[in-house]
Parts: structure tokens; C-alpha cells; sequence
């Protein structure tokens, strides 16, 4: 493909067009359409701040992530195409140097909108999109923040999502051919596994407030509580299917294992 070509978007869907494909704007669908179809020039977005700090601070987010985590990231900008699908391509903020090539991506959010698991769902369609186009099994997401924080997140190849998001492509991409109006997709991104890697103060939270009282209080009669059935279990014979008395009922499964009622005259619930 020559560079003239990459310049001009219209003639490939990449990984930034897969989110708003699979996103739910169908002003921006509509438009990207348009885009695609030569009607209107792409957006201007020299204007757009956090884009542009996106933009600017791509090259100190890929020494970040290569500092904090001694992995080397290669193929910069390395622009790919799908080796079957011509309409699909892919411009690389780069791999992962290793065995399995992960595709990198670096990613600038404002603090007030982030969260792991907003930037994982935000991203998630470009990650998918890019890992199919030159068949990664992985993909890393590295995101710098307006406050200061920087987050890696980690993304598996999900066939079924990939395959949801070629076929929403190719039916894109008859539309640009046909001049049909597209529809919005309408499916939710895959959510990846996020590290626990942060330690929450929850005092501001009113219900955390309510249930650790609650906890805290029933605390000991749990204990005491578990420790009484340990010790019924023990009791109870080992030939007995079931055995009753002072208002409990113990009943032995097939499998050996005793569970407790309380019995029906009591006017209790299980325990």
C-alpha cells in the first residue's frame, strides 16, 4: 500500500474505525460512512485537545511502558494489511517484543473519565480489530492519565468478538460500496481480566458503612454458628440418612455429605 494510500482512510477500515463501528453513535457511524464514501472531508481534529495530548505524549507512554515493565516494543507505526481482507488494515503504535508479538497501543485518557475497566471496554473493538489483522494472540493497553497515573491492560484474542467485528465490517463496507445506509452493530465488547492491583478506601461509601456493621456484628454468632454444625456432623451416626431432635434436622445425601434444616416445627428456615 503506498503512503499516499494510508494517508487517505477511505479506502480501509482500521482499528480507530472498528470502535465506532462496534460503538453505539450512529451520528459517528454515519459520518465515518460518509468519510468513506469521499461525501465529506475526515473530521478535523486538530482542535481536539485530548487527542492531540494522545498524540503527544505517545512516544513518553511507549518509554513508560518499556521502563516499568523491561519489555522492548518494536514495528512503531507499522502499517499492516490484512493478508485476505483488503479492506482491512491496521496501523500499529507497535508489538511487544517476544514469542507471542503482542500488539501494543498507547492511549491518553483525562482522569475524570477513567477507569480500568471504561478504558478496556472503550478500546477493546481497535484491540480485537488489530490482533485479527496481523493474528496476535494478545494485546497490551497502555494508558497515560490528565492526573498523572499510568495502567497497563492486558487483552486476549476473543474469536467470537473478532468474528462479530469482520462481520459487522464487511457489512460496513458494502454499505460504502453500495451506498446503503449502515446500522449500528449493537454488541458489547468482551470485558478482560483486570489485575487487583489497587487498595480502596471505601469510608465514603454509606452501604459499605451498613453491611460492615452488620458483618462486624454477626461476626462471632457465624463462628459459633459454623463451629455448632461441625460438631452435629460429628455427632451424627454414621448409617443415619437422617437424624432429628431439639428442633434440627440432618440429612445425609448419596454422596455423603450432610446438610441441616431446621425442622418444620420450629417455624424457622434452613441454617
Amino acid at each position: 500500500m503506498s503512503s499516499t494510500l494510508w494517508k487517505d482512510r477511505r479506502y480501509f477500515i482500521g482499528g480507530s474505525d472498528a470502535r465506532i463501528i462496534m460503538g453505539n453513535d450512529e451520528a459517528a457511524l454515519i459520518r465515518l460512512w460518509r468519510e468513506k464514501r469521499g461525501e465529506v472531508e475526515p473530521e478535523d481534529l486538530s482542535g481536539n485537545l485530548v487527542i492531540q495530548l494522545g498524540s503527544a505524549t505517545e512516544e513518553l507512554n511507549r518509554r513508560w511502558y518499556e521502563a516499568n515493565t523491561g519489555q522492548v516494543i518494536t514495528d512503531i507505526q507499522k502499517q499492516v494489511r490484512h493478508p485476505a481482507l483488503r479492506w482491512m488494515a491496521a496501523t500499529l503504535d507497535g508489538r511487544v517484543q517476544g514469542s507471542d508479538a503482542a500488539v501494543f497501543e498507547a492511549k491518553f485518557m483525562l482522569p475524570g473519565s477513567f477507569s480500568e475497566e471504561a478504558a478496556a471496554e472503550k478500546y477493546m473493538p481497535q484491540l480485537q480489530h488489530n490482533m485479527w489483522v496481523v493474528a496476535a494472540r494478545s494485546a497490551v493497553l497502555s494508558v497515560i492519565t490528565g492526573g498523572g497515573r499510568w495502567i497497563e491492560i492486558v487483552a486476549h484474542a476473543d474469536p467470537l468478538y473478532q468474528h462479530l467485528i469482520v462481520t459487522a465490517e464487511r457489512k460496513f463496507w458494502r454499505c460504502v460500496e453500495s451506498g446503503e445506509q449502515p446500522q449500528l452493530f449493537g454488541v458489547e465488547p468482551p470485558r478482560p481480566r483486570l489485575e487487583a492491583v489497587r487498595v480502596v478506601d471505601m469510608a465514603s461509601s454509606n452501604a459499605w458503612a451498613e453491611f460492615a456493621t452488620i458483618f462486624t456484628r454477626t461476626r462471632q454468632a457465624h463462628l459459633a454458628h459454623e463451629q455448632a454444625k461441625a460438631e452435629l456432623k460429628s455427632l451424627m451416626p454414621e448409617n443415619a440418612k437422617e437424624a432429628i431432635g431439639h428442633g434440627i434436622k440432618a440429612k445425609r445425601s448419596k454422596s455423603g455429605a450432610i446438610s441441616f434444616d431446621l425442622a418444620p416445627e420450629s417455624g424457622y428456615a434452613a441454617v
